[in-house]
């Protein structure tokens, strides 16, 4: 549902469904329940600037009842942020899309305590972009190749490449040379293939029992004396991972069922203790490239990031 109030500073307006029926005579009521603990007087405030709206951008105020609309859009009061100290590179850009090399630590979208710091809202404001929206996702530790839609006009036919999988997406990671204790050794290349699920309550995607879907394609490129690139110093391996599906933390959790856990992963094989990022040691995995038939020039065309992981060799 498109939103009747534009983005402010690289931000979506809020959206709001309100009940059907309750013990709520007034859209203000229902918002006093929901949030009233936290700021009454703002939300009084925004009711009487008419900053609240419903469908067609119609203001609300205090008196406007709770069935007189079914949505209603705000703008959320957001809290002072800290600049992460990364930096993003635009790789191309073009009347359709942009590409970007996306660093380590920044999200891609806005969320939890990174609303500004995000790649999304930090190139809206950077480029006047307002429109501009993430084609696919990279986990805030990941960093690498990140495709944009800038045109609404043409979006939809981005959207099908990647809901088609007709978009190939390379990765590398760096991680042991071998497996750990326990695990067998691994003929390469070698294809995972499982069912991955990932709850909204549980931080972790878990491997379950049943048809698979989700699947890796990983390939050896070299193994190495780790030696000064290191954190720990170790034989270390780097490798290319290509996924024919995309599932939350898939290449991570991949790589860790192999026992061989992604240099620098807080998560998988072990959840370590929360603890503030260290940006002296990113996890180790890039999304090196995407390629795919461009919709609209109906060219091949493929971009590759110019990142390096700082522990694999030179």
């Amino acid at each position: 549902m498109q939103s009747p109030l534009p983005v402010r500073d690289g931000v979506n307006a809020t959206r709001l469904r309100l009940p059907d029926e309750g013990p709520w005579d007034t859209a203000m009521d229902y918002m006093m329940h929901r949030w009233g603990h936290i700021d009454p007087q703002g939300i009084e405030d925004r009711f009487d600037a008419g900053e609240i709206v419903g469908e067609g951008g119609v203001p609300l105020d205090r008196r406007t009842r709770l069935e007189d609309h079914t949505f209603i859009w705000y703008y959320r009061t957001l809290p002072p942020e800290t600049r992460l100290p990364v930096e993003l590179n635009i790789l191309h850009q073009d009347d359709h899309i942009l590409v970007v090399d996306k660093p380590h630590f920044l999200p891609t979208t806005p969320g939890g305590t990174y609303i500004q710091e995000s790649a999304l809202v930090r190139l809206r404001n950077q480029l006047n972009l307002p429109d501009l929206i993430p084609m696919h996702r990279l986990d805030r530790m990941t960093a690498g190749v990140l495709l944009l839609s800038t045109n609404p006009e043409t979006r939809g036919n981005y959207q099908v490449l990647f809901e088609k999988r007709q978009v190939q997406k390379e990765y590398e990671c760096v991680s042991a040379a071998e497996p750990a204790a326990g695990h067998p050794a691994v003929d390469f290349p070698v294809v995972v293939r499982n069912r991955m699920t990932k709850s909204r309550t549980y931080l972790l995607a878990e491997v379950i029992d049943g048809e698979p879907n989700a699947e890796t394609r990983i390939e050896l490129l070299k193994t190495y004396d780790a030696g000064a690139h290191a954190s720990e110093p170790t034989r270390r391996g780097l490798y290319r991972l290509e996924p024919h599906s995309g599932k939350t933390h898939q290449l991570r959790v991949h790589m860790a069922s192999l026992g061989l856990g992604i240099v620098n992963d807080a998560f998988y094989p072990d959840l370590l203790d929360k603890a503030p990022d260290d940006y002296t040691r990113p996890l180790q995995l890039l999304a090196r490239g995407i390629r795919f038939v461009d919709p609209i020039t109906r060219e091949p065309v493929e971009y590759r990031s110019r990142l390096q992981l700082s522990e694999a060799p030179a």
